[in-house]
């Protein structure tokens, strides 16, 4: 199943509550949690997540760029993520996180940042839900998309596939119209788009698009 979770990084702050109502008709609302540190913007927490909980037509995706994700990543589930990735660089025990995540009643994912291979981490399959190859160095948004990304899409897919169940393979950055054909033809389904959906004047229309988009490029 194709999935968009337009991202919030992309959202007026000021007005978040009606910032998620224009994207109630996507899958998720993915949140950009950064801290600082592991990435060099500073966006929002457990206190913010928490209200968005609250209002969110939506399940929320929290997306954590933090250190220490071990001690973290599980209250963003209690929070009210629904979704709730750690990045793999970040984590020192990814077993004992994701599973935390899961006791918490959230899917659980990791995320690998373009210079980061995934094949050390495959065995990690058995533990996540979803696997998240960013397709842009984490930090910020409204980056350019990398296509040299996709041959790790594809690798992830084949893992997933030799794996067995239902594990998604999410991406994220610079996915547009103009992208998410390659990401789905690589095999990714949870397509994470910020600029692409908030900048779009008819909101709905973009997400309508871009789903129309990945369901053409995925019966190819």
């Amino acid at each position: 199943m194709l999935q968009i979770s337009p991202s919030i990084l992309s959202a007026d702050f000021a007005n978040l509550e009606s910032e998620l109502a224009r994207i109630a008709t996507a899958d998720w609302a993915h949140v950009d949690v950064m801290d600082g540190h592991f990435v060099p913007n500073l966006t929002l927490g457990l206190p913010v997540v928490e209200a968005l909980k609250r209002v969110s037509p939506i399940p929320l995706d929290c997306h954590l760029m933090i250190e220490d994700p071990d001690r973290w990543a599980p209250q963003y589930a209690e929070a009210g993520g629904s979704s709730v990735t750690f990045h793999i660089e970040a984590a020192k025990d990814p077993v004992a996180t994701a599973r935390a995540i899961r006791a918490a009643g959230a899917r659980a994912a990791f995320a690998v940042k373009p210079g980061t291979p995934f094949a050390p981490y495959a065995d990690l399959l058995r533990e996540v839900d979803m696997v998240l190859v960013m397709t842009v160095e984490p930090g910020f948004g409204g980056q350019s998309f990398m296509a040299d990304q996709m041959a790790k899409v594809s690798e992830v897919r084949e893992a997933v596939r030799r794996h067995g169940g239902e594990i998604w393979i999410q991406v994220d950055g610079g996915v547009s119209q103009d992208t998410i054909g390659q990401c789905v033809e690589a095999g990714a389904d949870v397509f994470v788009a910020g600029s692409a959906v908030y900048g779009a004047d008819d909101v709905p229309t973009r997400i309508d698009q871009l789903r129309a988009l990945a369901a053409e490029h995925a019966h190819h």
